[in-house]
């Protein structure tokens, strides 16, 4: 057996609008009706594998929980991130705590595309066999085409030894210009870098205590005082941002004897832009691919996503059209890799549309941003069924609700009222409160704020079922 590590970080900059580091694309539909995050999940199904941990941003762990619920995975282990630390950092937490079982973990990333899965789940069969016999096996995917935008593995020798699909790794090579990129594909020694890998815990731990003791020895601090609380488990803060960010490529697989290549061609792709998006889509006969509502007249060659509103085509070709409730994005799609350029643009602006959607995902529901102005702003607040947010207060604003749908109890410093459709309350300024759906269907309310200040940090939390009391930003 093994178990699944997968990697669910990064921010997904090369897909915005639609990606933004609070809900960056390995959580969204990007392709097929299920979130990459689930389809990664998905297509190990069959295999004989142990529940998956997922390892994320701390910011994105209630979507990760509901994601796995939505799939029935409610035994997975979600490791949590204060920040980004890399690849190899990461992978030395997972293995720590899974060095006990030492039995085999297959690392995968959230965020990548794979259209042979039949082809894909034979390649981790024989993988896991391969890292069985104490190696660390990377996937070398066959190349289809000069790729300059990844990186490269050459083969060595087969490890006849251990398996005919199995060869030793010569080197890792740099992403190439285009025409060392051809030179590799009519070779037919290089394969595109993956990012996924195959291996015992305990071996990664022992190569990487000789090639990076430095990481090794943080990570070890950090989950010396991990705390363990519902799915997730947190690692310490101060250790683990004192541990130096490296890649696993860097950190060991390119300094390591024990790395080895097993091929695989499973139509695999990183979706790292929306030109790839194009490429994996099939467009109707004027290579139109369109999403909600959009209307095109002697157009062609363009991806159309709407989320809103009406979007028209008239007499354009090769672009990306992206429709979102706060932004409209417009690139040719052969720059499209440009895009992350624009959301560098935008955090130097301090614009929140890099960072957030209009719609913002807490673990009790979400809201909507619908409106805002000089002392006033205007939301609407779904809440799950069960679900409440944390008993709170505002030291500047004051709130009116209305329930347009649903039930909602309320309550308002010593006071509980049940509210009804149609129904509404007003909670004055410094008033400890909290907002329940003690019904079976979604509640939904309008939340009018106003106030001198109405930012996400004036709440002061008393009580919280998510673990929340501690932190001043979510709502």
């Amino acid at each position: 057996m093994f178990t699944p590590v997968i990697l669910a970080g990064g921010s997904g900059t090369r897909l915005w609008p639609y990606s933004r580091k609070q809900y960056p694309k390995q959580f969204l539909p990007c392709l097929g009706k299920r979130s990459m995050l689930q389809q990664t999940l998905m297509r190990l199904e069959g295999l004989d594998a142990h529940p998956p941990v997922i390892i994320c941003n701390e910011e994105h762990r209630f979507i990760v929980e509901e994601q796995l619920e939505e799939l029935g995975m409610t035994n997975g282990s979600i490791l949590l991130e204060p920040e980004g630390r890399n690849t190899a950092p990461a992978l030395a937490v997972a293995s720590l705590l899974l060095r006990e079982e030492n039995e085999v973990m297959v690392v995968l990333s959230a965020d990548h595309f794979i259209k042979d899965e039949a082809a894909f789940r034979a390649a981790v069969v024989d993988a896991v066999n391969v890292s069985s016999q104490d190696y660390l096996v990377t996937f070398g995917i066959e190349p289809s085409a000069p790729e300059t935008g990844y990186g490269y593995i050459s083969k060595g020798d087969v490890l006849s030894s251990v398996s005919e699909e199995a060869y030793q790794v010569s080197s890792f090579v740099e992403k190439p210009d285009s025409e060392t990129a051809k030179s590799y594909l009519e070779s037919g020694q290089y394969y595109w870098n993956s990012g996924m890998f195959v291996f015992k815990p305990s071996l990664y731990l022992t190569e990487l205590e000789q090639f990076r003791p430095d990481i090794l020895s943080a990570c070890r601090n950090a989950v010396s005082s991990a705390e363990h609380k519902w799915d997730f488990i947190r690692v310490d803060r101060e250790a683990f941002l004192s541990c130096p960010s490296d890649s696993i490529d860097y950190a060991v697989m390119e300094k390591t004897q024990k790395s080895v290549l097993v091929p695989v061609s499973c139509g695999w792709s990183d979706v790292g832009s929306w030109s790839s998006i194009m490429e994996l889509e099939s467009g109707d006969q004027e290579g139109l691919t369109c999403y909600g509502d959009v209307e095109s007249v002697n157009s062609k060659d363009c991806y159309v996503r709407s989320e809103n509103r009406l979007v028209s085509l008239v007499g354009v070709k090769d672009l990306v059209v992206i429709e979102t409730s706060d932004a409209v994005m417009i690139a040719d799609k052969n720059d499209a890799q440009s895009v992350k350029d624009i959301v560098t643009a935008l955090k130097k602006n301090d614009r929140q549309e890099a960072l957030y959607h209009r719609h913002v995902y807490r673990p009790w529901g979400k809201y909507d941003s619908i409106d805002q102005g000089h002392r006033y702003q205007v939301k609407r607040i779904s809440v799950k069924p069960g679900a409440r947010l944390s008993l709170q207060k505002h030291h500047h604003r004051a709130e009116h609700w209305i329930v347009v749908k649903g039930t909602a109890l309320v309550t308002r410093g010593s006071e509980q009222v049940l509210l009804s459709e149609n129904e509404s309350t007003y909670i004055p300024l410094g008033c400890t409160h909290r907002l329940e759906n003690p019904g079976k269907v979604m509640l939904e309310l309008i939340e009018v704020q106003s106030g001198a200040y109405l930012g996400e940090d004036d709440i002061v939390r008393f009580e919280d079922t998510y673990g929340r009391t501690d932190v001043s930003v979510e709502q």
